[in-house]
């Protein structure tokens, strides 16, 4: 979630409160906030067990980077160096699989490739997808057999009349019209 997205949340809580000392049940707050009832009402038991204090944020959920700081910056440091230089000379893409064992390698650290990738995108990092394409692959001669050679080979598709829109049984063309459309079909 974002910055924007905690302090705006914090302040529906804070008008939550408000509505909830001037005596406005849970539904009635929900309606007012855009909110689910189910939300307004768990609002309602922490403001009554410790006021609008227990409604503040207590921060970004989720567990703790295990990164410290300092180390965040090494690492966004041989981000910047690139792939090469950390030992993946086929390509110059930064791979959130790779970036996860450089974590590994460098800070002794184990962290999963979507972690990884969380954590790319915290640094200014987008992970990249690298091609997969064969380094030997000759684009003239793909192209000559697609031309020559496909329409050869593959399979022909199902005959335009062979299928049905219904999913249970054939189309019964007994008690059409004989001029509706798909009449003459069958």
């Amino acid at each position: 979630m974002t910055a924007d997205g905690r302090l705006r949340r914090e302040s529906v809580r804070m008008q939550a409160a408000e509505l909830f000392e001037q005596g406005i049940k849970p539904l009635e707050v929900a309606r007012r906030l855009r909110v689910s009832g189910k939300s307004a009402y768990q609002w309602q038991s922490l403001w009554r067990e410790g006021g609008p204090s227990a409604l503040a944020s207590r921060g970004p959920s989720g567990s703790r980077c295990r990164l410290s700081p300092r180390c965040l910056e090494k690492l966004a440091a041989y981000l910047d160096q690139g792939p090469a230089a950390h030992g993946w000379v086929e390509d110059q893409v930064w791979t959130a699989a790779r970036v996860d064992t450089l974590i590994g390698r460098k800070f002794h650290v184990s962290y999963s490739v979507s972690g990884a990738t969380r954590l790319m995108h915290r640094l200014g990092f987008s992970p990249q997808v690298p091609a997969r394409r064969v380094a030997e692959r000759d684009e003239q001669a793909v192209t000559a057999w697609k031309e020559a050679t496909w329409e050869e080979v593959k399979e022909p598709g199902r005959p335009a009349g062979a299928t049905s829109t219904s999913r249970t049984r054939q189309a019964s063309p007994i008690g059409r019209p004989k001029d509706a459309p798909g009449a003459g079909a069958a």
